[in-house]
């Protein structure tokens, strides 16, 4: 396995969840209806899912806006375990990129959330 790229975010959860009480339907565009039930419209969660996207985005050499967000999602697995599942314009770039896959981490406090991923090939492909 190699890796391809890696990106960090970090997100103030108070200024963001200000951003989602004066603009709620941002949650809507942001977020998959799955991501919205995981994170329990908790700010400081949906926070991090926000960091996640943009982490991966860093992760695939891109920046704000190469994908839509909800190209990205942030679910965690049975055992709770945060994964990312990339459509549409996300998976494109992911394999223009040589990105098999995506390991994500996550953290937050009722301040800050923070995602770091790192972005891999299984083939042994050069660093990029």
């Amino acid at each position: 396995m190699s890796t391809i790229g890696v990106g960090v975010d970090i997100v103030d959860v108070p200024r963001f969840a200000r951003a989602l009480e004066r603009h709620p339907k941002i949650v809507g565009r942001l977020f998959t209806e799955g991501e919205q039930l995981d994170a329990r419209s908790r700010p400081e969660r949906l926070a991090a899912r926000f960091a996640a996207k943009e982490a991966v985005l860093k992760s695939l050499h891109v920046g704000f806006g190469a994908a839509p967000w909800r190209s990205i999602e942030i679910r965690r697995d049975a055992r709770g375990v945060p994964r990312v599942h990339l459509y549409g314009a996300a998976a494109q770039l992911a394999h223009h990129q040589g990105v098999e896959t995506l390991h994500v981490s996550l953290t937050h406090t009722d301040m800050t959330a923070a995602a770091f991923v790192v972005g891999s090939s299984k083939d042994g492909a050069l660093e990029r």
